[in-house]
């Protein structure tokens, strides 16, 4: 019995017992649906993407099990308007989270500060040059006065009193009037900020040190590991908002002067999972009703399109079941099996009803109609699903876990696909009984077309061979890019911060890790690295014991011995009354107007000072809000540099706990930092700096290892599977057609719509990326199958390809899956939408190979 016979007997049979067939299967995908509703999983842990034994990622793995807090991070970055307040935000943020840790279920893991806490408290001005120290040590001294009269007495009547007394001063001629220019334009400034409703309380730091603060000391941070939970689909969703939640509780927020962003591993993730979510809504809905209408316009029923539906949520149903068993928890590439089912299931399902719409045209008898189309577009469909599955099995014995799932996923589904559309969709249009057809099927108008193709088939193929070379040759400039944070929304905050980290060379994420078996070797290994031209700095534990200890010791006790004795705090003084105040203000308000030395400063000041008279006894509370303003940050700052001068030598054992266990693992490996000198969001860049670094470090890991690494798995991994995919197809192709020139027919389209896409891709500057490289495998499926339908028509006499009901299948299905994924193209996800734009074009390259090519060499074929 032939194939055609076989499968007009099963269209048959089905059709005689519609009734039970839609029973089982009915039943079957409830059964199924139950069952894989409550199975299924997603696994969100990109890592588990990649397979384990790979040595980069075991050198990853390694890397995590010696320093277990430094994986899954999320780093809270904290802005200050000023030094001091981005200081005491990180403390409180860091202090309160803390409190959250020791519970078996808390949100935290762990909770530290990598530039905060007692010991840089108590150290931090050792980790300064001599020269700037000496500097910082001079300017303190000269303020010694004014820091006295405020421990002395702490509120604005002993601000007013010693700004008084400097006024004094200067008008004696004991003080240079330009060294408090600065301060009195920064004390101006917040009075003026108060009384505008603006909040930028002074800082005591800048005031105290002169100078003028820089991007790193008006940012501090605050590392988390969150408890995660892969079940769901943003596993730090929980740990992030008790963070959000506490920072609202802190008033940590722009408009208390603080700015603060969650960025890291689990925000990333967190953030790509709600914005894939998020940005796919509507183009899934302009999708479905695109979809809706062209099946309307490519069937003219109703009932054609609901059988066809019907068909492909039970196939659908099956292969998530088969995926839940033998895959169990999808990760983010396995799971566009969906996608992939419905974008070649449609396919089967409407070249099915497309013949059998031929059939009842020319018999109107809907049995007759179903035998004769299982019989002759039975084969081709069959072949089309064989080549298909060989194509996407081919991609199961990769690297890469996803692609490799996704492989045995798709190659299982189109079996599933094929043998519904030849069971459930006979039985289901007999239920349905669509009404008979009362004209041609095909495209009688494009009868011109197949003509002018016949007569012109040499041109054609000639063009289509110029095309083909021109985008053969621009294919080799096509890029892969893999950073997926270029994937990422950059208005969603965890992208935006972390562009920002990795724009100063201090906070870059790009930086390269390398375990070394002790302190001792991290320390002779650092040296060799840090002599290397890509390297900009090295660090190890080592780093944060001071250098020039002695000097430095010797400048903080000088400072110590003249300033210790002004820090000590007065008893506690009764407060001063309204009057004092008002008497103290109005008396340096006249010494700012009269005095000889004035300058934009006094003038500025006495501006401010004589707003804030004007409003002290109308407003009652703008007192207590300039006391705020202006001496908030006071006690801090008075506390850091009583903690400051009480530093001593410092020696590994004196650095704490848990800095040290950032550093040096339990059995004594030592971690090494390694910076870039350049911008290591440059590939080339990025690919130098590896190199450099492995050549004295083999066992380099670290974000950009994993970045270049996981990216050459990725390429590799479809470039094996492609030509295994390729080859798998030639031979069944070769093996069923049994001619060279009839496999060249169906391979030819698809060769020349894969260099048109790489050629368009590369002229539009579009890389391929994690996303968009789905586009492989998707075009293979379906650009085979139209190629097949059209040579066995060919094969069986079919000479006028354009006008055949063949043509209206390909073209209405090629545009039923464009529509389905090229709606993606307008997801506010840049992911997502390169990815719908690449689909998109590939299936349109696709379509014209098929349309245009295989006509002309099918003509030329023929003579």
């Amino acid at each position: 019995m032939s194939l055609a016979a076989f499968l007009s007997r099963l269209v048959d049979t089905c059709q005689r017992h519609a009734r039970m067939v839609a029973a089982i299967a009915g039943i079957a995908s409830a059964g199924l649906g139950v069952y894989t509703a409550n199975n299924i999983a997603i696994d969100t842990d990109t890592a588990n993407m990649m397979a384990p034994d790979l040595p980069w990622r075991q050198q990853e793995a390694a890397l995590d099990r010696a320093f277990p807090q430094n994986a899954n991070l999320i780093v809270a970055v904290i802005d200050g308007a000023t030094p001091d307040l981005a200081e005491d935000a990180a403390e409180r943020l860091a202090t309160a989270l803390s409190e959250r840790l020791g519970t078996p279920d808390g949100p935290f893991l762990s909770v530290r500060r990598p530039d905060g806490g007692p010991f840089f408290r108590r150290n931090g001005l050792l980790f300064l040059s001599i020269d700037e120290l000496r500097e910082i040590a001079e300017r303190t001294i000269e303020s010694q006065p004014l820091i006295g009269a405020l421990v002395a007495d702490p509120s604005l009547v002993g601000l007013f009193d010693v700004l008084g007394q400097a006024l004094d001063g200067i008008e004696r001629g004991e003080i240079a009037a330009d060294r408090f220019d600065r301060p009195l334009q920064a004390i101006a400034k917040t009075v003026e900020d108060e009384l505008g409703g603006r909040f930028a309380p002074l800082s005591w730091q800048t005031l105290l040190s002169g100078r003028t603060p820089g991007p790193l000391e008006l940012r501090r941070f605050v590392l988390i590991q969150p408890r995660l939970d892969f079940s769901v689909l943003q596993p730090g969703a929980a740990a992030t908002a008790t963070i959000r939640t506490t920072a609202t509780a802190l008033d940590l927020d722009p408009a208390h002067g603080v700015y603060l962003r969650l960025t890291g591993p689990v925000p990333l993730a967190d953030d790509e999972f709600a914005s894939l979510s998020e940005g796919t809504g509507v183009a899934t809905v302009l999708s479905f009703v695109l979809v809706c209408l062209l099946l309307l316009l490519a069937l003219h029923s109703w009932r054609l399109i609901l059988a066809i539906v019907l068909t492909l949520l039970a196939g659908f149903v099956v292969t998530a079941a088969f995926a839940t068993a033998t895959v169990g928890a999808l990760n983010l590439v396995s799971v566009a099996f969906a996608a992939i089912f419905f974008g070649i299931a449609v396919d089967f399902g409407i070249q099915f009803a497309v013949r059998y719409r031929q059939e009842r045209h020319r018999i109107d008898d809907l049995s007759e109609a179903l035998r004769r189309a299982g019989a002759s577009i039975g084969p081709s469909l069959t072949l089309a699903a064989a080549t298909t599955a060989a194509g996407f099995l081919s991609f199961t014995p990769t690297d890469y876990a996803g692609v490799s799932e996704l492989g045995l996923i798709a190659g299982f589904s189109m079996a599933v696909a094929l043998a519904l559309n030849l069971t459930l969709l006979p039985a289901l249009l007999v239920l349905l009984r669509p009404s008979g057809e009362a004209g041609a099927i095909g495209f009688l108008w494009a009868a011109g077309l197949d003509r002018w193709l016949a007569a012109r088939s040499g041109p054609v193929i000639g063009g289509a061979v110029l095309v083909a070379a021109i985008c053969a040759i621009l294919a080799p400039r096509l890029d892969f890019d893999e950073d997926p944070i270029n994937l990422k929304d950059r208005n969603m905050e965890s992208v935006s911060a972390m562009h920002d980290l990795a724009s100063q060379p201090d906070t870059t994420p790009y930086l390269i890790n390398v375990l070394a078996p002790s302190l001792d070797m991290a320390q002779q290994l650092a040296a060799r690295l840090e002599a290397l031209p890509e390297v900009r700095q090295v660090v190890t534990l080592a780093a944060f014991v001071p250098e020039n200890q002695a000097a430095k010791l010797a400048i903080l006790e000088d400072l110590a011995l003249v300033l210790g004795p002004t820090l000590e705090p007065a008893p506690n003084a009764a407060p001063r009354a309204a009057p004092d105040l008002e008497r103290k203000l109005a008396a340096l308000v006249a010494a700012l107007r009269q005095g000889n030395q004035a300058s934009p400063a006094t003038d500025r000041l006495a501006r401010a000072l004589e707003a804030a008279q004007a409003r002290l006894n109308r407003e009652p509370g703008v007192t207590a809000r300039l006391e705020r303003a202006l001496l908030s940050a006071l006690p801090g700052q008075l506390d850091s540099l009583r903690a400051a001068l009480t530093a001593g030598s410092v020696v590994l054992g004196d650095l704490p706990e848990d800095l040290r266990a950032t550093w040096l693992a339990a059995d004594g490996r030592a971690r090494i930092e390694v910076y870039p000198r350049d911008d290591a969001r440059d590939p080339a860049v990025n690919t130098r700096f590896i190199a450099a670094v492995r050549a004295v470090a083999p066992d380099a890991t670290g974000a950009p290892v994993t970045l270049l690494e996981s990216g050459r798995t990725v390429v590799r991994a479809f470039s094996v599977a492609a030509v295994s995919a390729l080859g798998a197809v030639v031979l069944l192709l070769a093996f069923v057609l049994r001619r060279v020139r009839d496999v060249a027919l169906v391979l030819a389209p698809l060769g020349l719509s894969a260099l048109m896409t790489v050629g368009i891709a590369v002229a539009l500057g579009w890389p391929v990326t994690y996303a968009n490289i789905i586009t492989l495998p998707l075009m293979l499926g379906i650009g085979v199958g139209f190629s097949i339908y059209f040579v066995i028509d060919w094969r069986a006499g079919e000479d006028r390809p354009l006008q055949s009901p063949t043509a209206r299948a390909v073209l209405f299905s090629a545009l039923t899956t464009m529509a389905a994924f090229g709606s993606l193209a307008l997801s506010s996800h840049p992911g997502t939408a390169d990815m719908g734009k690449l689909l998109a074009m590939a299936l349109t390259a696709t379509l014209i190979a098929v349309l245009v090519l295989l006509p002309a060499l099918l003509a030329r074929a023929r003579r």
